[in-house]
C-alpha cells in the first residue's frame, strides 16, 4: 500500500532518511522540496552514505593533487561526480550524478599497447587537451594492438557498461581505415567481438569507396570477423571515441578485458593518438 506524502510528513526524520536511502540520488534531491522534514532527511549523511560507493575511502585516499573539503556525505558525493585522478594520475574516476554508478578512464599508460616503448613506432608526449600527463601517438607500424583490463569489483554491480577507446586522428594520419579493426570485450567466460573503422561517419566518402574500391574492400574485410563496422563519434571534451563493446557487470569478481586490434591488413599506418579507455554505465 502506497503511503501518501502527507502521511509521510508525520514520520520521524530518521525514518524518512531510511526510505530515501532506498531510492536514487536523483530521487533524493527531488524529494528535498516536498517539505522541511524531507529536505532535512534528504541532506543527511545516512542517505548519502548509501549512495557513495563502498570503496570511497580508498578512492579519496588515492586522489592525486586533490584536497577534498566537505562538510557532509552529500557534498562528497557531488565532488566525486567530477573527474578525479587516481592511481598516480594514470586513471580517472567519477560517479554518474543521477545514479551514483561508477565510471573509470584508464590512461594510455595503464593499457598494453604493442611496441609502445619503441620510439620507432610510438611516441609518448604531453598535450594540453588530455586529462592525463601523457598520451601515446602511433608514428608508423603495420600492427595496432591496444588492450586494457579492469577488475569487475571496481565497477558498480548489476550494471550495464560500455567500453570506449578515446583517441584523436592527426592531420597526417594514414592507413587507419583500409581494413576494419577488430574489437572485443571479455568478462568471465563471455566474449563479445565486433569490427570498427578508425574514422568518422562520412557517407560521401563511403559511396566513393564502394564505387571504386568495392572488390578490394570486400577482400580486406574477409580477413576479419564479421561485425557492425562501427565508426568513431565526437565527444563533448573534444576527443573522439570508439565503442569497443558492452557488458553486464553482475556481482562476481572477474577480470574485464577490452581490446582493439588491426593486425591483418599488413599495411603501414600512423597518426592516431590514444588517450585511454573509458568504462562507463550505459542507459
Amino acid at each position: 500500500m502506497e503511503v501518501p506524502v502527507s502521511g509521510m510528513n508525520v514520520l520521524p526524520e530518521s525514518c524518512v532518511a531510511v526510505i530515501l536511502s532506498l531510492t536514487s540520488p536523483s530521487d533524493a534531491c527531488k524529494s528535498s522540496s516536498v517539505s522541511t522534514v524531507f529536505g532535512s532527511a534528504a541532506d543527511s549523511d545516512l542517505v548519502w552514505d548509501k549512495f557513495l560507493p563502498s570503496d570511497y575511502h580508498e578512492i579519496v585516499s588515492k586522489a592525486c593533487n586533490t584536497t577534498f573539503l566537505f562538510a557532509s556525505k552529500k557534498q562528497l558525493y557531488h565532488l566525486l561526480c567530477n573527474p578525479v585522478l587516481i592511481a598516480d594520475g594514470k586513471m580517472s574516476f567519477k560517479l554518474d550524478r543521477p545514479s551514483g554508478r561508477k565510471s573509470y578512464i584508464l590512461s594510455a599508460r595503464q593499457l598494453s599497447i604493442s611496441s609502445s616503448n619503441d620510439p620507432m613506432f610510438w611516441t609518448w608526449k604531453s598535450i594540453p587537451e588530455s586529462r592525463f600527463s601523457e598520451v601515446a601517438e602511433l608514428i608508423s607500424s603495420s600492427r595496432l594492438e591496444i588492450n586494457g583490463n579492469i577488475g569487475s569489483k571496481k565497477l558498480s554491480p548489476n550494471t550495464k557498461y560500455g567500453a570506449y577507446l578515446l583517441l584523436k586522428i592527426t592531420e597526417r594520419a594514414y592507413g587507419l581505415d583500409l581494413i576494419p579493426s577488430e574489437t572485443s570485450i571479455e568478462i568471465g567466460n563471455q566474449s563479445f567481438k565486433n569490427t570498427a573503422y578508425l574514422r568518422c561517419q562520412d557517407d560521401k566518402k563511403q559511396r566513393l569507396e564502394n564505387l571504386f574500391y568495392s572488390n578490394r574492400k570486400q577482400m580486406m574485410k574477409s580477413r576479419v570477423v564479421k561485425g557492425d563496422d562501427r565508426v568513431m563519434s565526437r565527444r563533448e571534451d573534444g576527443w573522439m571515441e570508439m565503442e569497443l563493446g558492452e557488458f553486464f557487470n553482475g556481482e562476481s569478481d572477474e577480470e574485464v578485458k577490452m581490446s582493439l586490434m588491426e593486425i591483418k591488413g599488413h599495411q603501414l599506418k600512423g597518426g592516431v593518438i590514444v588517450e585511454g579507455i573509458e568504462i562507463r554505465p550505459k542507459a
